[in-house]
């Protein structure tokens, strides 16, 4: 059973959403005094409220929070997919600005805006005394966090954003160039979350569980310092939620992926998703209206999960992924590992054929998988550790974690090297990460090594061996990039965002693509045609995942979506 949260059923509210933002003459000169209009509505704390509780729906879009993630996952090193499936336009980067994905989430995003400028226009105007205590700037707060998110999450998907600070109540108004990122930032996110680091609580009470707080808001605004490579202030920001005590790892990495530790100690920001509320509607109903009902559901779970289990498995892990996996070398010292030979973000974040435990309850192999390619199965926000297959109507309870405190580690450990190429600080951060994971920490290999640690993103099936190189500001860098992030945050919706914001998305295309000719050009020895060997126990084929990747990508027209052609052929003011 879930705790309590922020109940997001909305239909009451669809009908103020369209009342104020349409203009039109009214049918009959006398007003029906019944009706819920504007001028009637958004006047007291329980209407603002509820008003909210729309703008924190539209987090639960699927292309936001949900099942829809899967085609972003495929952009980048981490994720491959079959040709048969949906995905696999972004795997291959064919998509166009008309493809479905691009112009869901632009939509999407959109509507979370309209309705977080909704409550920002009104509240404004709203009568103070008509609030309790600080409600009406927690509420404002609320509303302009929520918007920057949105906005943070259009600007860095499409290169930039177009910016509605209110409610568009002309055409000129609804169609606006397109502002740079830098803009963005500037004029709303930045302003935006100075405003809700300073109006939110740094906890809520249990009846507010799910509300954002000041350790969301500040751990963005860093975010947001980071992308900028605005190094000082990046670092500032992420050393403000690491030293305030709020937020601890859990024990168990994998309660940050299940229905069963929701809105734990590592959770900083948390979308709330139920397979109780609504029960018997479809996953992908998402909003409610006054006709339909919202699922209240995500569809991520039926996404990831395996073909035999009543799932799609529409995303594979990549051999690169898999294989860090196993090269994350187990501490036998760390009780945390109680005994498994792989470590504990391995087997709850992917299931390989040599997997340990128990898979949607049987022994791994019972049921079919594990052959044409493929190594291993995406175990995280599946529902694989308690039920039987997956539910047939798309629908599945597990929250989506945005940010957590581990992100916050590496996000603070990157931004101190590149402030100051203080690796030794980062080190300490990443190795609480890896410590938690139960495998060998960076610390531990360099007192083995002098001072050296491996290369562990480099596949020993392919090279033989991997390198080790002297801990510096750059050796750290490209582990944080290469093996810790992916490793630790895999299929939680950052990976394509990093690689760009990095730079390397040509070069980490060419090498995975390199591996691959090696791996098909050498199938007889890795016994392709029999049962594979160790690691990957690869059999049948080597599934081509960057086959038309590394050619057909252009950083130009790729690191960021096209914006969709319904907004090019709508507003006469957009400009490239």
């Amino acid at each position: 059973m879930k705790i309590s949260k922020i109940h997001l059923t909305i239909a009451t509210l669809v009908t103020i959403l369209i009342l104020t933002s349409c203009n039109e003459d009214r049918f009959f000169d006398q007003e029906n005094p019944n009706s819920i209009t504007s001028e009637t509505f958004w006047k007291t704390e329980q209407q603002f409220n509820s008003g909210l509780t729309t703008v924190y729906g539209a987090l639960q879009f699927q292309s936001i929070s949900g099942g829809e993630l899967q085609f972003e996952m495929a952009l980048g090193d981490i994720a491959g997919s079959e040709s048969w499936y949906r995905p696999t336009a972004f795997r291959n980067l064919t998509y166009t600005d008309a493809t479905y994905y691009v112009t869901d989430k632009w939509n999407e995003l959109y509507i979370g805006i309209f309705r977080a400028n909704q409550i920002i226009e009104f509240i404004e105007k709203a009568d103070e005394s008509n609030f309790t205590g600080d409600s009406k700037a927690q509420i404002e707060a609320q509303a302009k966090f929520l918007r920057a998110f949105f906005y943070f999450q259009v600007a860095n998907t499409y290169g930039g954003a177009i910016i509605h600070k209110g409610i568009p109540k002309t055409e000129e108004e609804l169609n606006k160039p397109m502002s740079t990122i830098a803009d963005v930032n500037s004029s709303i996110i930045i302003p935006d979350l100075l405003f809700a680091q300073n109006n939110l609580p740094r906890t809520w009470g249990a009846d507010d569980t799910g509300r954002v707080t000041w350790g969301a808001a500040t751990s963005l605004l860093g975010k947001v310092y980071l992308y900028a490579k605005d190094w000082p202030n990046a670092v500032t920001q992420f050393k403000n939620v690491v030293e305030s005590d709020l937020y601890q790892l859990t024990p168990n990495v994998m309660d940050n992926y299940t229905d069963e530790n929701e809105f734990n100690s590592e959770s900083i920001f948390e979308v709330a998703y139920s397979a109780e509320l609504s029960p018997g509607v479809p996953g992908g109903n998402v909003d409610d209206t006054p006709s339909n009902s919202g699922a209240e559901a995500s569809t991520m779970a039926t996404a990831l999960g395996q073909l035999s289990f009543g799932a799609y498995n529409t995303l594979l892990p990549t051999y690169y992924l898999h294989e860090l996996f196993t090269n994350d070398e187990v501490d036998l010292t760390n009780p945390i590992n109680d005994g498994n030979t792989w470590s504990k973000r391995m087997n709850s974040s992917i299931v390989p054929i040599n997997g340990e435990g128990l898979y949607y309850g049987l022994e791994i192999g019972e049921k079919g998988g594990w052959a044409f390619g493929q190594s291993a199965y995406i175990k995280k926000f599946t529902n694989w550790y308690s039920l039987k297959a997956e539910d047939s109507r798309n629908r599945s309870g597990i929250n989506f974690r945005h940010i957590r405190l581990a992100d916050v580690y590496l996000m603070y450990a990157e931004a101190v090297i590149n402030n100051s190429s203080d690796f030794a600080t980062a080190i300490t951060y990443i190795d609480l990460v890896r410590s938690r994971a139960g495998v060998k920490t960076l610390q531990q290999y360099m007192d083995e090594n002098g001072g050296m640690f491996p290369q562990l993103h480099i596949s020993k099936q392919v090279h033989g061996t991997q390198p080790l190189v002297t801990a510096s500001p750059s050796n750290v860098m490209t582990h944080i990039q290469r093996v810790e992030r992916p490793l630790e945050l895999c299929y939680e919706g950052h990976r394509w965002k990093d690689l760009v914001r990095w730079g390397i998305v040509k070069d980490v295309f060419t090498e995975l693509r390199a591996d691959e000719v090696w791996r098909t050009e050498n199938k007889t020895a890795l016994a392709i045609d029999d049962n594979g060997i160790a690691p990957l126990f690869i059999k049948e084929r080597i599934r081509p995942d960057f086959f038309l990747a590394v050619d057909n990508y252009d950083s130009t027209t790729h690191d960021y979506f096209p914006v969709p052609a319904q907004e090019l052929q709508t507003n006469d003011n957009f400009n490239n």
